[in-house]
């Protein structure tokens, strides 16, 4: 839920609404203040892109700045409990307060070689990524030279501030950072869709066991009555589908051989584009299965 409407803003004095947008783009307060001078925004949108202007706009020093501003990925600050409460959800949101003793040194010692070649923090608006995504950027942007890497932290801190917005910001004009995950079941053995199938999303990882994101029965159309992630960026990475395709044929009155064939279905599959919109339907017999990337 947003905490203030576009119209709100727009009939802010300059203190209020500084004060309102102060940590969309972290610890510069400033880029609120030269935007405010744009008011009235029409959209959402348009309050973003005079905010992004104002970072453009600045001094090379000023930019500098707001890119050291940002914390290290699971650092010694998120430890502690130093960060700004928008860069502590995000990180909470990543899981990278869950980390494994293994994951843990992968991104100390990727922070401090980072560190170590470019004088900046690495970069990266986490809540558009799983943690092995962020470990595998880390592992590619440190083959960058300074200058790339200087663009894309302004880059990332442009997708962070847009996301902080955008959830702080009721109004017209969505900055469209949503991304979509969908699933529906269709029995071609019975030749309708399934009802009643159990659901599992696993979030899949190199280094810890999957983590269960959501869970979930076909209704009678054989979807599920939501989408399994809406409303938020589609984090990239591996997942896993599995579907319980034996308890659903046993249910409708299907004979089945003892252990049946098929039993748990898993479809393993990536997420590229956080933003992107995934439909991954699962066609079934009780002896056969196939899927696609549906729209």
């Amino acid at each position: 839920m947003a905490d203030i409407t576009l119209d709100e803003l727009n009939r802010s004095d300059a203190s209020s609404f500084v004060t309102r947008l102060a940590n969309v783009y972290e610890h510069a307060p400033w880029a609120a203040e030269r935007a405010f001078a744009a008011r009235p925004f029409a959209t959402v949108a348009a309050l973003h892109a005079a905010m992004h202007a104002a970072v453009r706009a600045a001094s090379d020093g000023e930019r500098s700045a707001l890119i050291k501003a940002h914390p290290d990925l699971a650092g010694k600050a998120a430890r502690a409990g130093a960060l700004t409460a928008e860069s502590t959800s995000e990180q909470l949101t990543a899981g990278l307060d869950r980390l494994s003793e293994e994951e843990f040194d992968a991104f100390h010692r990727l922070n401090t070689a980072y560190r170590e070649k470019f004088d900046i923090p690495f970069i990266v608006s986490v809540r558009r990524h799983t943690k092995d995504s962020i470990i595998a950027s880390f592992e590619r942007r440190l083959m960058h030279d300074a200058a790339a890497e200087r663009a894309t932290a302004l880059a990332e801190i442009d997708r962070i501030a847009a996301l902080r917005l955008e959830s702080l910001v009721a109004g017209d004009g969505s900055l469209r950072l949503d991304g979509r995950l969908s699933t529906h079941v269709l029995d071609t053995h019975l030749g309708r869709p399934a009802t009643g199938v159990a659901i599992e999303l696993r979030e899949l990882s190199r280094r810890n066991a999957p983590r269960t994101i959501a869970r979930a029965v076909t209704n009678a159309d054989g979807r599920t009555d939501a989408p399994l992630i809406a409303g938020r960026p589609v984090p990239i990475g591996s997942y896993e589908l599995i579907f319980a395709v034996g308890d659903y044929f046993k249910s409708r009155g299907v004979t089945l051989s003892d252990p049946p064939f098929l039993d748990l279905v898993p479809l393993r599959f990536g997420i590229a584009e956080a933003e992107g919109n995934y439909h991954v339907p699962l066609v079934m017999t009780p002896w056969s299965f196939s899927t696609y990337r549906g729209s």
